[in-house]
């Protein structure tokens, strides 16, 4: 998280306590325009401190992007029956294991581009892994076969992603209307990366 977002939510969370003070001070002194003056101005502090957590909070796990770059490197393994293992290592070290049903591995990921507006503040264009899914490359076996989805995105109270689809005010700030996804085809044991660019996915084989 950009630290000029964080020193903003702290320093909107210290000046709206000096404010609240103020306003308390102002009341006790029966001060009737002090104290509102004092009061609005707490309120907006702790607005301004609210919206930087959130902002801190609802871009947790996203991923700083300015070039095209790793976002895991996968290893599948085919345990037959149309069933194979996905094996994933994440650059920051975190391993995951699914098991997906299908012919082809469907990866899925959130990309947040935002506008030159709030770039000043040190936000860029960011992504977060979604999803991870067996896909049948027959439609007939898609609609009828076990399906298999697994979650890739880390938990948090609150989604940026779905923020700027719930509310307007965020429009002038943040273009988080699209998401980027990209599969391939399994026909033997093989590894990948995952790779992630301004333009959105993409996945290639490596030598294992």
């Amino acid at each position: 998280m950009p630290n000029l977002v964080f020193i903003l939510m702290i320093a909107g969370g210290v000046l709206s306590l000096i404010f609240f003070i103020f306003t308390f001070v102002a009341v006790k002194n029966r001060k009737i325009i002090g104290s509102t003056v004092s009061l609005l101005a707490a309120l907006l502090f702790l607005a301004l401190a609210a919206l930087a957590g959130t902002i801190t909070v609802a871009t947790k796990g996203y991923v700083a992007l300015t070039h095209e770059e790793t976002a895991a490197t996968v290893t599948t393994t085919p345990m037959g029956g149309k069933v194979f293992l996905a094996n994933f290592e994440f650059p920051d070290g975190r391993k995951a294991s699914f098991r997906l049903a299908g012919d082809a591995i469907y990866v899925d990921a959130h990309i947040l581009k935002w506008k030159p507006l709030v770039n000043i503040l040190g936000l860029h264009t960011t992504y977060e892994l979604d999803r991870v899914a067996g896909r049948y490359m027959d439609i007939e076996e898609e609609v009828k076969n076990t399906r298999t989805v697994f979650l890739l995105a880390e938990k948090k109270p609150v989604n940026m992603f779905d923020l700027r689809t719930r509310f307007a005010f965020l429009e002038p700030f943040l273009d988080a209307e699209y998401g980027s996804a990209v599969f391939v085809e399994l026909k033997k044991p093989a590894k990948f990366e995952v790779k992630v660019s301004t333009t959105g996915l993409l996945i290639r084989e490596i030598e294992s």
